[in-house]
């Protein structure tokens, strides 16, 4: 906080005044950075071209700085506070699950993937398998594991719709 009142040539009490907590001004700079409201979701024509267009761009956002931490952060926030889980859910995930649900409901009004498909199934499979990497660690969130994660997904989504539930 003190470098930020410092960078905005205020002192620490006016940063308190509008944030009362670290994660609320983290909360708001990340909204305004990922998800103020945008142009409509991007309309390549196909589902696939839509989510790659969607999706890429917000991943090499996130392999730019450590980002990781301050979502951890807000997790464990959201667990233990239920007012900044509602801001947290509002503020970033909603939004970005908005888009990519415009993203799937376009595709049905194209007819390119059934009405059966569970649109909400297929955004956790996709953002979670974002979500887990970016999280832990463990390996690279590239286009390349975009690209996988769209396309087992899209497979997953449109075989399951065929099936009976």
């Amino acid at each position: 906080m003190d470098s930020i009142a410092e960078h905005a040539g205020v002192s620490k009490a006016t940063i308190y005044r509008w944030w009362a907590t670290k994660e609320a001004l983290a909360l708001d700079a990340l909204y305004y950075e990922w998800t103020a409201p945008r142009a409509d979701p991007p309309d390549t024509g196909t589902l696939r071209g839509d989510l790659l267009a969607l999706l890429r761009p917000w991943v090499r956002v996130v392999r730019t700085r450590p980002y990781a931490a301050v979502i951890g952060t807000f997790i464990t926030k959201a667990h233990t506070d239920p007012a900044f889980a509602t801001e947290y859910v509002a503020r970033l995930v909603r939004p970005r699950r908005d888009r990519a649900r415009a993203v799937f409901e376009r595709a049905i009004e194209r007819g390119e993937i059934p009405a059966v498909v569970k649109i909400d199934v297929a955004l956790d499979l996709l953002y979670g398998a974002l979500y887990h990497r970016l999280l832990h660690g463990h390996a690279r969130l590239t286009d390349g594991f975009v690209s996988d994660v769209v396309d087992m997904t899209l497979h997953g989504a449109t075989a399951a719709a065929g099936r009976p539930s």
